[in-house]
């Protein structure tokens, strides 16, 4: 990436993670650059809008908020994945992260056409466009909760949720401050601080070995977690369609079953992101899902927009991203739909949702047990 390329980055990023109406550089002397890594990177300084430690103020500056570095840029990695304990910057959301451990997914991108000749490996759903799965790396990761308040394009703090340990079948408890990103989202920096990010499980699940690099490594914690909570966490299948330029990702995740009424319940969580592709800004005002369970039925859910917001997409905070529950009473089923947009002129237009599978682990014995370890 060339150092303009990547100011500009740097400046969409901490723009839309922060409101700001442009990035406030350093001060010439600072802003020199140097070449690091194969692909001729440039190391660039990460600046972000803080609460002052002590009491300084700028005219050009939001009240009470001071620039700070708090780490250099790297450069990006074009080949391979991203090692436990790398901090980056989301280049969508612009909030502060570490990696705590890739998924391998299978990425179903309804707008790439597979080869006619070629045979595909089919994402079940509703229609018959034939859609060819490709190896995706994604990370589960911790956000700084320094950051969480800023993000103003997410419907909540992003969080993983888990079936509760009791009778219950609805109960859910989560574990805030938890995401998955895609490699791409990721704009990778270092950082001297030995405790570069705030989150309660920073230091549960990571410590500080300087002769490492990334110097964040996983502690046993971690390791445990990760296998216990496997089948809970595991990032399969994502599901992407663009409409209209507008993309829709949908992301589900098996949550487990439970017993009700002398029956079973599946539980799914769903992660929905939504991108405007183009400079025309929209607002998303309905929504329309069609969910096919395996026991025969088709329930037909409409609605105000989503989990009670209306999220308007703009070239400034193009992406609005979202998470949500549901269940069936069978192993099974798929979700399709529609988000229906308007524009400024008053007219609207529908945005398809693509069709997702609903898969269980048919095999689970035990209940997810979250922060138990």
């Amino acid at each position: 990436m060339s150092g303009c390329a990547a100011r500009r980055c740097l400046a969409a990023a901490l723009g839309r993670a922060r409101g700001l109406s442009r990035w406030e550089p350093l001060p010439a002397p600072a802003r020199g650059l140097r070449a690091i890594g194969p692909t001729g990177a440039a190391a660039l300084p990460l600046l972000l809008l803080l609460p002052p430690r002590r009491h300084l103020s700028s005219r050009n500056r939001p009240e009470g908020k001071v620039l700070e570095t708090v780490g250099v840029f790297e450069a990006l990695k074009q080949h391979g994945k991203y090692e436990t304990g790398q901090l980056f910057l989301h280049s969508v959301f612009g909030y502060r992260g570490i990696v705590l451990f890739p998924w391998q997914a299978r990425l179903y991108d309804r707008d790439v056409a597979p080869p006619v000749t070629e045979k595909s490996e089919n994402a079940t759903g509703h229609g018959s466009k034939e859609v060819k799965g490709k190896t995706h790396t994604y990370y589960q990761v911790l956000i700084d909760a320094r950051d969480c308040p800023h993000i103003s394009q997410r419907s909540q703090t992003e969080a993983v949720t888990f079936l509760a340990n009791h009778d219950d079948s609805r109960a859910l408890y989560a574990i805030p401050g938890l995401d998955y990103v895609s490699h791409e989202d990721i704009l990778p920096y270092s950082s001297t601080d030995q405790v570069p990010i705030q989150h309660e499980l920073f230091e549960r699940f990571l410590m500080y070995d300087q002769t490492k690099v990334p110097p964040f490594v996983a502690r046993d914690t971690l390791c445990a977690w990760q296998e216990k909570n496997h089948p809970w966490l595991e990032l399969s299948d994502v599901h992407r369609e663009t409409t209209e330029n507008i993309r829709v990702t949908v992301i589900p995740f098996y949550m487990g079953m439970r017993e009700a009424q002398n029956s079973h319940v599946y539980w799914w969580r769903y992660c929905i992101r939504l991108e405007n592709l183009d400079s025309e800004v929209v607002q998303l005002r309905e929504r329309h899902w069609r969910i096919f369970s395996l026991s025969g039925t088709l329930e037909t859910v409409r609605g105000r927009g989503v989990v009670g917001r209306e999220p308007v997409l703009s070239k400034e905070q193009p992406a609005f991203q979202y998470s949500s529950h549901v269940s069936l009473q069978a192993s099974s089923g798929h979700m399709w739909g529609t988000f229906r947009f308007e524009r400024p002129d008053g007219s609207s237009f529908d945005v398809r949702i693509p069709p997702f599978s609903l898969e269980s682990n048919k095999d689970e014995k035990t209940p997810p047990s979250g922060l138990h370890w």
